[in-house]
């Protein structure tokens, strides 16, 4: 079976603890096909870049993207590129005030958020709306995760994330959470409650007092020993054996794909 397509990052569903991941393409603008990937590991796949982009905004042809899939005036214009996306401290729409696009700020930004901890390559704090939980854990490869605190807004979040940078983590070392890798020295319920009480303390109110972890299995028969990173725009043809898929990336026999980060590119799938 082919098919051909301009690729999106994955579409995922936690049942069970396990993520059922599955692969959109569309024909610039418009769905045309959703392949279940969970049930081609073990197979060989081929996916063919048929050598551009087409915007994932306005569906025009790019030879180079910029951000995930967007033209360059797009990643220096959208909301979605916004610079409060990296660094949540940035936003400013729960004052009136947006950074690009008022309506979409509202929308996303001004809306309940969480600050949590996860374990992915190590353990690390990270913000999120309420609402996307636990597909953000998923798209992390975080193995674990459970929340710090609950807060009516990004920026606020953003505030409490930063203020424990100094103790933990904000990134992940992807190449060892590809690896099935992670530093585990205390279990995940003791770090929150560490980070709890460095939060300083006109944030207290918002902490959460929650023992509930969220627990991720991801759906990989072979982890790499050695991760060499796989580009469509490099390789041109990727034919291998699918073992197995964490955050978004595709865990080939020899190497991994990112495919949140080939946003937009135009491929020929077949199976």
């Amino acid at each position: 079976m082919q098919i051909v397509g301009n690729l999106r990052m994955m579409d995922k569903e936690l049942i069970d603890r396990q993520p059922h991941y599955k692969l959109p393409l569309f024909d610039k603008l418009s769905p045309i096909d959703l392949i279940d990937m969970n049930d081609l590991i073990g197979k060989t796949i081929c996916i063919e870049y048929e050598g551009y982009l087409n915007s994932i905004l306005s569906g025009e042809k790019m030879n180079k993207a910029f951000g995930e899939g967007l033209t360059y005036k797009e990643f220096m214009e959208s909301p979605i590129a916004s610079p409060s996306i990296m660094k949540p401290e940035l936003s400013e729409i729960h004052n009136g005030i947006a950074l690009r696009d008022y309506e979409w700020e509202v929308k996303h930004h001004l809306k309940p958020h969480y600050v949590y901890i996860a374990l992915t390559s190590n353990y690390k704090v990270g913000v999120t709306r309420t609402t996307n939980t636990p597909y953000r854990w998923i798209d992390q490869g975080a193995t674990q995760a459970i929340i710090l605190a609950e807060v009516p807004y990004r920026q606020l979040a953003g505030l409490i994330e930063v203020s424990l940078k100094d103790h933990i983590s904000d990134k992940t070392a992807w190449q060892r959470m590809l690896k099935g890798e992670a530093d585990t020295n205390k279990n995940i319920i003791e770090i929150r409650d560490e980070m709890a009480e460095l939060v300083p303390k006109e944030y207290h109110s918002f902490l959460s007092n929650t023992h509930e972890v969220q627990y991720i299995n991801y759906p990989v028969i072979q982890y790499p020993e050695k991760v060499k990173s796989l580009k469509l725009e490099r390789e041109k043809i990727i034919e291998q054996k699918l073992v197995g898929i964490k955050g978004q990336y595709l865990i080939f026999e020899d190497g991994v794909m990112n495919v949140r980060s080939h946003s937009g590119s135009r491929i020929k799938f077949s199976f």
